[in-house]
């Protein structure tokens, strides 16, 4: 005899499949000490609010490579893209702002600023680079510098977070790294269709920043692609059944000063 779904289950599959369909979202809005520094501007965004899904690249195609650093690739940017480097004092506190698509907030949309099935972590890298608006980004070296993932207790992940504040998520810049001009890569990883890979979604945008101030601590860095596999735990898991009790964020520890 075939197997056979439950009916709650047979529910569920059609509820996932329906969200990786529409529940989309963009980083779009940056703020640094609480000034808005206006929409778009000195962030690298698509017009598509897709995901990507391959954490790695086979070499035969470069925008693969591009496409786990900062987007662009199977997402195209939207044109023109920004030519502003945003000044970030070091030990600055920022604010990511995340919609649904380029229109921004809108309250009558209930997947904005993403739907609420798409559970996961919110995180943010920092990675110097010659010139904040060069095109070629590969090779950077990054070093993350904040996470929200799960908290047991309360059943509730980052993008829960992020939900609650209208799109929006505040970390510091570490006070002690070199001035210079960075990339910020914050991304959401959501895992609502993870259990088998590829399955979680990944959004990221990349803004362009000069660091005033720090100092001269040099933390140790990854490389994307490199920092994750579609084997970490943190990517492929079931978020449903049995209850996650831990979640490991995935890629390196949080750098602190």
């Amino acid at each position: 005899m075939a197997p056979t779904l439950s009916i709650a289950t047979g529910l569920l599959l059609f509820s996932i499949s329906g969200f990786n369909c529409f529940a989309h979202t963009i980083f779009q809005e940056l703020y640094v000490n609480g000034v808005d520094q206006g929409q778009l501007n000195g962030i690298r965004v698509p017009d598509y609010d897709g995901p990507i899904t391959d954490v790695t690249s086979n070499g035969e195609h470069k925008h693969l490579l591009v496409d786990i650093i900062c987007n662009g690739g199977i997402n195209p940017y939207h044109q023109p893209i920004s030519q502003t480097i945003v000044p970030v004092p070091a030990g600055a506190q920022v604010t990511a702002e995340w919609h649904h698509t380029l229109a921004g907030a809108d309250p009558t949309d209930p997947a904005d600023p993403i739907d609420s099935s798409h559970k996961g972590p919110v995180i943010s890298y920092l990675a110097a680079i010659p010139n904040a608006t060069q095109t070629d980004v590969t090779g950077l070296k990054w070093f993350k510098i904040w996470e929200d993932g799960y908290i047991a207790s309360n059943q509730t992940w980052g993008v829960d977070r992020l939900i609650a504040n209208k799109g929006k998520v505040t970390f510091d810049i570490p006070s002690c790294i070199p001035a210079g001009q960075y990339l910020l890569r914050h991304e959401i990883i959501a895992l609502h269709a993870a259990s088998s890979y590829p399955g979680a979604q990944f959004y990221m945008e990349c803004a362009q920043l000069q660091i005033t101030g720090g100092g001269n601590t040099e933390p140790s860095t990854v490389s994307f692609p490199g920092a994750y596999a579609g084997t970490d735990p943190g990517v492929t898991i079931n978020i449903y059944y049995p209850p996650v009790t831990n979640y490991t964020v995935p890629g390196p520890d949080v750098f602190t000063c």
